[in-house]
């Protein structure tokens, strides 16, 4: 079967810090409605390899595509098709957490921004908390929202750097489902992850890294 045509192409990745290769030689494909989990020990290179993907690092050699276009974080078509969760998210301070959402979906030109917040807010379970500024949430519910603005805009290709920290039992559950909903949709999806029962329920590929970011198996 020929295999389709990839949302991210990443190829002969490297990077390094000072004279550490944290990266050396990292290729990846992921197409639409496949989810790529990347596991290994801390130290790997997973962050620096999903900081790459999304141009949040420029790599020393090698390139990152998205649909076809050059990675750059600064790009519009890159802004517009790539969703990501790498950091804790600088909120701003000011805005509640319906506000941030809100304004989200209207940059991103969501055609019912009003109900897409409701929609995700319910889902996430901040409802009652939508009124508070990020600054008074739990890290729990930090993370919640910092997943909820991945989930209210366009997006083809889906980046998360370990989603299910600070989630309990039940949101780890909730999150591994919204991710098989999310690739059966058609999205693409990588995320790094400690969580095998996240990994199990929505990866269609796991990438094990070894040192140097180099990939030591890779399994369907």
């Amino acid at each position: 079967m020929a295999r389709k045509t990839p949302v991210l192409k990443a190829t002969g990745l490297k990077k390094a810090f000072g004279p550490v290769v944290i990266v050396d030689g990292f290729n990846l494909e992921v197409a639409a409605g496949e989810a790529v989990a990347l596991t290994g020990r801390n130290g790997a290179g997973k962050s620096t390899v999903l900081r790459c993907l999304i141009g949040a690092e420029r790599p020393d050699e090698g390139a990152v595509e998205v649909n076809g276009i050059k990675v750059s974080e600064t790009d519009p078509r890159i802004r517009r098709d790539v969703a990501t969760v790498i950091d804790d998210l600088d909120f701003f301070p000011d805005l509640s957490v319906v506000e941030h959402l809100d304004l989200l979906a209207r940059a991103h030109g969501v055609a019912d921004p009003d109900g897409a917040v409701d929609e995700v807010l319910e889902e996430v379970q901040l409802v009652p908390q939508s009124g508070q500024l990020p600054g008074t949430l739990s890290s729990g519910q930090r993370r919640r929202l910092a997943l909820a603005t991945a989930f209210v805009r366009p997006r083809t290709l889906l980046v998360l750097d370990e989603p299910e920290q600070r989630l309990d039992t039940e949101g780890v559950a909730w999150l591994a489902e919204r991710l098989l909903a999310e690739r059966q949709r058609g999205l693409a999806i990588v995320m790094a992850s400690h969580e095998p029962a996240l990994v199990d329920k929505v990866a269609t590929r796991i990438v094990r890294l070894g040192d140097r970011g180099r990939v030591e198996a890779a399994s369907e």
